[in-house]
């Protein structure tokens, strides 16, 4: 089979690693840790099946475009992808669905936003009703930031048109949960657990980001036994149906294990970075037949899983495009280790360069259980260096 994966970051070189293994895959535009990485647009590839990677694309209608020349694809359509494109609709859809999630409300009044905020127990959280790379979120203690951060986002200060609009919601605590739901439109199967670490410093500490690591599985987790199928995921798919939307592709509920039992915190509509990072090199079998069997309306029963667990570590830093990468050949030759690249190129000299800031790579290591992967990971990442590279020293540290 051959496959086009659509992107270019650490989600898409990890699809690409593991579609590889039965699959013969082409990434675009991809990058230089995807040995057939092409910049010719998706739209004018052939192939048996059509994986798209981001979430921008897939709101901007990518997979529509691309099935109307007829082309077999796995990620929803601009309707379906509005679960992640508004997290207002998003909130309307899952409250009509009868999924729990927390109490919450949309606004584009500042002075509005802010009286609901007076009414809500600390944490509070507001939210981009539109996309920001996952960053457009702040939980905090304190009222006054949240008030202060509502008229930023409204008033486009902090987040331009994706801020317009904003979800305040009840801050919830708790464990977080990330569940990966491969969906046909009616049916779904899930893929292992994982857990993410959005604060950028050690102790989830710092301002949210896009995921500075993850590990899975998630010890103590049964997916089947909380019926997370039954309770979030089919009940979605089911409003998804009545309001026409065939959805075929991943659903990525986030989720956090409340004193009342687990509640939804977010829906996105494409494989987590970094989850898929740990999640996918843990499947075995053939993943390329099971994302074609769920974009033919028929998913297959779920993946195996290899035993064992993988710990993902993301590098990241503010150094200039350009600034020059070592280590990464040495990294990846330790056992057990697959650095996954994000935001890397190769530069005249054939040197592997950052192309940016931000999240540059993603060091997965898999071991027997989550503290051998976990010091499998670091053992890679300490051969790995560029002036300004930044990574958390604590993921998954203590996890049993």
């Amino acid at each position: 089979m051959r496959v086009v994966v659509v992107g270019g970051g650490g989600r898409e070189h990890a699809l690409a690693h593991v579609l590889s293994r039965t699959a013969d895959v082409v990434a675009t535009p991809g990058n230089p840790g995807i040995a057939n990485s092409v910049a010719t647009p998706p739209e004018e590839l052939d192939a048996d099946l059509f994986v798209v990677g981001p979430e921008a694309p897939l709101v901007d209608g990518l997979a529509d475009r691309l099935r109307a020349q007829g082309k077999r694809v796995f990620g929803p359509g601009a309707d379906g992808a509005a679960l992640e494109g508004s997290k207002a609709w998003m909130k309307q859809v899952v409250s009509e669905a009868g999924v729990p999630t927390a109490q919450h409300g949309t606004f584009d009044d500042a002075d509005a936003a802010a009286g609901f905020l007076r009414s809500l127990a600390p944490p509070y959280v507001v939210k981009t009703d539109g996309l920001a790379a996952g960053k457009g979120v702040l939980v905090t203690e304190t009222l006054a930031d949240a008030i202060d951060d509502v008229r930023a986002k409204l008033s486009g200060a902090s987040f331009g048109e994706a801020g317009r609009r904003v979800v305040v919601e009840e801050g919830m605590r708790g464990p977080e949960l990330s569940v990966l739901a491969v969906c046909d439109g009616t049916d779904a199967v899930l893929l292992p657990s994982a857990q993410d670490f959005k604060r950028a410093f050690d102790g989830d500490t710092g301002p949210n980001t896009g995921g500075m690591g993850a590990y899975s599985p998630v010890p103590g987790v049964d997916l089947e036994q909380l019926d997370i199928l039954g309770r979030f995921i089919e009940p979605t798919l089911l409003a998804l149906r009545k309001r026409d939307i065939d959805y075929r592709g991943v659903l990525y509920a986030g989720l956090m294990f409340t004193e009342a039992g687990p509640k939804l915190l977010e829906f996105n509509v494409r494989f987590g970075d970094p989850e898929a990072q740990v999640v996918l090199p843990r499947l075995d079998g053939d993943l390329a037949a099971l994302l074609a069997s769920a974009a033919d309306g028929g998913v297959s029963s779920p993946p195996g899983v290899r035993p064992g667990a993988a710990v993902t570590v993301v590098i990241g830093g503010d150094a200039p495009a350009g600034t020059a990468i070592e280590g990464v050949e040495a990294a990846s030759a330790v056992d057990g280790v697959t650095v996954f690249h994000a935001r890397t190129a190769v530069d005249g000299d054939g040197r592997l360069v950052t192309s940016g800031s931000g999240r540059v790579l993603a060091v997965t290591g898999e071991g027997g259980s989550v503290e051998a992967a976990r010091g499998i990971a670091y053992q890679a990442v300490s051969h790995i260096a560029w002036p300004g590279m930044q990574y958390r020293r604590d993921i998954a540290k203590g996890v049993e």
